[in-house]
């Protein structure tokens, strides 16, 4: 099981398929493998690069050091260590803001990068909603809380038609141990990332997307991060937050797309 020491912190990371490499940047959760069905869409034709971040999954769990910043070079050492860099970074959520500053402060190692479901910077909105996930939290625990979570990180529409998916989300999600330093470690990274003023110095080419009922991260927040982009695409999807559980192949023939032209 492959791992590099980042910072004294020893960081897991899996390597699947073969091809031009892809590193796939997971949510708040931080575990590669909550990417579920993207991962062997990519290795069908790529390398894939499925890490966990620092505090989860195989990574070791410290909470210090719990920042954004400390994330993207978490990662750059991931993508030094496989040794097949430059990569085209799709990063999802949390994610998506670490491939920001990948994209600001180790553009050497990117080809691509596609930022999902994403925030520049934290507001008003957001701020609130992950003080009322702080108290879930801490009031009601685990269960309850991703029981609430599931309500806007799905499409409404999705777990309409498909409840027992949501459901399964909800079972495992709420099967783990929730370590609280940890937890609210990365709930403050989050909130307070801030790439606004340095995002115009991102020259990687960049695709920005998400899904049109995104209520966790709502779609101006990625408007906001294109717009800010030199050169950026922009699209919205049909789908909620979680678009690369709901809708995988559009997510995934969308990504593939963009990277076929910037291949080299």
């Amino acid at each position: 099981m492959p791992n590099v020491t980042s910072d004294g912190v020893s960081i897991h990371y899996e390597v699947k398929g073969q091809g031009s490499p892809v590193l796939l940047l997971a949510g708040l959760a931080g575990r590669g493998a909550s990417f579920g069905p993207q991962i062997d869409l990519f290795a069908a034709h790529h390398r894939v690069i499925v890490p966990d971040h620092r505090g989860t999954g195989a990574s070791e769990h410290a909470s210090r050091d719990m920042t954004i910043a400390q994330h993207a070079r978490d990662m750059a050492r991931v993508i030094e260590a496989v040794g097949c860099g430059p990569v085209h970074v799709v990063g999802s959520s949390t994610g998506g803001a670490i491939a920001q500053l990948l994209a600001i402060h180790h553009r050497e190692l990117l080809r691509s990068a596609t930022i999902v479901s994403s925030i520049a910077r934290a507001d008003a909105f957001y701020r609130r909603q992950f003080e009322m996930r702080r108290r879930m939290l801490t009031d009601s625990g685990l269960r309850a809380s991703t029981e609430a979570n599931s309500l806007f990180l799905f499409d409404p529409r999705f777990t309409r038609e498909h409840p027992e998916l949501v459901q399964a989300w909800v079972d495992t999600t709420a099967a783990g141990t929730f370590e609280p330093e940890i937890g609210f470690a990365r709930i403050n990274m989050i909130v307070e990332h801030d790439a606004f003023d340095d995002l115009p110095s991102i020259s990687t080419p960049t695709l920005v997307l998400v899904g049109e009922r995104d209520f966790c991260a709502p779609p101006y927040f990625s408007a906001e991060l294109a717009a800010r982009i030199p050169g950026a695409e922009f699209a919205m999807l049909d789908g909620g937050h979680f678009i690369f559980i709901e809708k995988p192949e559009l997510l995934h023939e969308t990504v593939e797309a963009f990277i076929a032209k910037h291949e080299r």
